[in-house]
């Protein structure tokens, strides 16, 4: 016996830009039509992709707002990174496998001296995979 058909979402216009709170293991597009479902929305986006090993605010724009969306994908963004010294990984972030783990002899001090806050733009490095 075949299960009846699913009855179609009535979209609504729903227009603003909520600002959520993004989880970790959330990518950016799960979390948007998360709540575009939720708010049953028409139309929906967001201002730039976090992570899903990042959290904070990611910006979600409804209806009218989407026009501007595009405005905040080239805006200055600030990041705070947390780092954990001593340890290598086969994916270069905290989800890969340790290979391998030094003692750290810095003290934060120390370490802050040697990265001091850069005042301009910064490239991104971006963990490569490995087969």
């Amino acid at each position: 016996m075949a299960a009846a058909p699913r009855a179609r979402v009535q979209r609504r216009p729903v227009h603003g830009v909520l600002l959520l709170d993004k989880p970790l293991g959330c990518s950016s597009n799960d979390a948007l039509q998360k709540a575009k479902w939720l708010l049953r929305a028409e139309k929906a986006g967001h201002t730039g992709t976090l992570d899903p090993l990042a959290t904070g605010v990611l910006p979600l724009c409804f209806g009218a707002a989407t026009k501007f969306s595009q405005l905040h994908l080239d805006a200055d963004k600030t990041y705070l990174a947390r780092l954990r010294l001593g340890v290598r990984t086969r994916t270069g972030d905290a989800e890969g496998e340790v290979l391998s783990r030094r003692p750290l002899t810095h003290t934060a001090e120390t370490c802050s001296a040697c990265w001091p806050p850069s005042p301009g733009p910064s490239a991104r490095c971006h963990p490569c995979t490995a087969p």
